[in-house]
C-alpha cells in the first residue's frame, strides 16, 4: 500500500460543501488533471446531499476518478462505499471502529484512519489500516470540528514507531508550510480548501508538488 502515497502524495478532500460557489465536478476534474495522487469524498456537514443526489454525485466523482486512474475514497459512509464499489474508506475516531470497517470492507479495500496521537494510531495499525491521516498540523478553517493543532511532532513520532506506515498530514497545510510536513516524515498532504478555493487549481498543485524540495533542504 506504501506506492499508493509514493511522495509527493497530494490528496485532495472534497465535498459540494467545500466548493464556495464553484462546481465541484469541475474543481475535482481540475485536480485529477493537475496530478492529484488521491481523492476522498468527504460529504459531510451543514447543507451535505443525501439520498439518490448524494449516490449520483458519488458516481460522477468516481467515475472522474477512474479515467484518471485516481484511488476514490469515501469518508466514513461505509454504505456508500459498498454500494460504489469504491476503493476504499476513510474513517475518524467518532465514527465506527476501524476493525468494524475492515470487516464490512473486506482485505481488498484501503482503509484509513484519522488519528491525533500514538495511542491512536497504533489502534489503527491493529485493526489493519492501510495509512493514517494524522492531524491536525496546523490550525484549519475545513473542519468544524477540528482538534487543537498537532504540530509535524506527532507525524515524526508515528513514522519512527511505524516506518513502513504511510502517514498523511492534515490540516491547514498549505505550499507555504508543507515542506515543514515533508521533513517530518510524512507521505502525502492531505488538503481541502488549498487546493478547492484556488485560482488556479494545477498550479496550486504543482506548487504541492514543489513544496517536498523545501522539505529536504531543511
Amino acid at each position: 500500500m506504501s506506492g499508493l502515497f509514493s511522495k509527493p502524495g497530494v490528496y485532495f478532500i472534497l465535498g459540494s460543501q467545500n466548493a464556495a460557489g464553484r462546481d465541484p465536478i469541475e474543481i475535482l476534474e481540475a485536480a485529477l488533471a493537475g496530478g492529484i495522487s488521491c481523492f476522498q469524498l468527504r460529504e459531510k456537514g451543514a447543507g451535505a446531499l443525501t439520498g439518490n443526489r448524494l449516490l449520483d454525485f458519488a458516481a460522477e466523482c468516481q467515475q472522474l476518478c477512474r479515467d484518471y486512474q485516481v484511488p476514490f475514497i469515501v469518508n466514513d459512509d461505509v454504505e456508500l462505499a459498498r454500494i460504489l464499489d469504491a476503493d476504499g474508506i476513510h474513517i475518524g475516531q467518532e465514527d465506527m471502529e476501524a476493525s468494524t470497517a475492515r470487516h464490512l470492507l473486506g482485505p481488498d479495500k484501503i482503509l484509513g484512519v484519522s488519528v491525533h496521537s500514538m495511542l491512536e494510531a497504533e489502534e489503527a495499525v491493529r485493526s489493519g489500516a492501510d495509512y493514517v491521516g494524522m492531524g491536525p498540523v496546523f490550525g484549519t478553517q475545513s473542519k468544524a470540528d477540528a482538534k487543537s493543532p498537532a504540530g509535524i511532532s506527532g507525524i515524526v513520532a508515528v513514522k519512527s514507531r511505524y516506518p513502513e506506515l504511510p502517514v498523511i498530514g492534515i490540516g491547514g497545510i498549505t505550499p507555504d508550510n508543507a515542506g515543514q510536513v515533508w521533513s517530518a516524515g510524512a507521505d502525502g498532504v492531505a488538503v481541502i480548501s488549498a487546493i478547492a478555493q484556488a485560482e488556479s487549481i494545477p498550479l496550486q498543485i504543482s506548487r504541492f508538488n514543489e513544496s517536498i524540495k523545501a522539505g529536504a533542504e531543511k
